[in-house]
């Protein structure tokens, strides 16, 4: 039975990159294209099947306890980091200050895209949307040493705005310029959603 609906929404590729030690510098280096594979973008700072839990997970594990990783890759849509420039007061925000691995341009308010939703590429490369990357002060950091005076801003201007983590599904190249095509769950919101959200 059929779980996921193909969606008219479909978005370009329009920057990748690569964070070589987030421990150091939350910095990606730009690249032209990603081998992706089961663990991610190998070799990159978050690649890899299992990873130590962290503050996102604080709630269910003991910080450092191994869990399957399902934050890979950190991916953004340009439509936002223009809202964020703008919120800022930069004329634009270079992806690599957020460490980002990959800028999609074409869906709307894809920081809310549903969590499971997968976006695919024309020879298959598939991702699976884990959910909402939240905003933190490392980006700040280092957008404060590109632009003194304006690091501070960015946690509270990316707020709904930061994309989402995912990880590989199905192993591919991605490269810029390429499409995906984005596919969501095909079922309601649950009913106490809000509810839940609100303990």
């Amino acid at each position: 039975m059929l779980v996921l609906k193909k969606t008219s929404f479909e978005a370009e590729v329009v920057w990748l990159g690569r964070v070589a030690n987030s421990k150091e510098n939350l910095s990606a280096a730009p690249v032209e294209a990603l081998d992706l594979a089961l663990g991610g973008d190998v070799g990159e700072a978050h690649s890899g099947i299992t990873r130590a839990s962290c503050s996102r997970v604080s709630g269910l594990y003991t910080p450092g306890t191994e869990i399957m990783n399902v934050r890979q890759l950190s991916v953004l849509s340009q439509e936002e980091l223009d809202l964020i420039a703008a919120e800022m007061g930069l004329q634009s925000i270079d992806p690599a200050w957020v460490g980002a691995s990959i800028v999609l341009k074409g869906i709307p308010d894809f920081t809310h895209v549903p969590p499971n939703s997968r976006l695919q590429g024309s020879d298959g490369v598939t991702i699976t949307v884990d959910m909402e990357n939240r905003p933190c002060v490392l980006p700040g950091r280092v957008i404060e040493g590109e632009h003194p005076g304006h690091g501070p801003k960015f946690k509270a201007a990316a707020q709904d705005k930061r994309g989402v983590t995912a990880w590989v599904e199905r192993a591919g190249r991605l490269s810029v310029g390429d499409r995906m095509r984005l596919f969501v769950p095909d079922q309601p919101v649950w009913a106490l959603y809000d509810i839940a959200r609100a303990r």
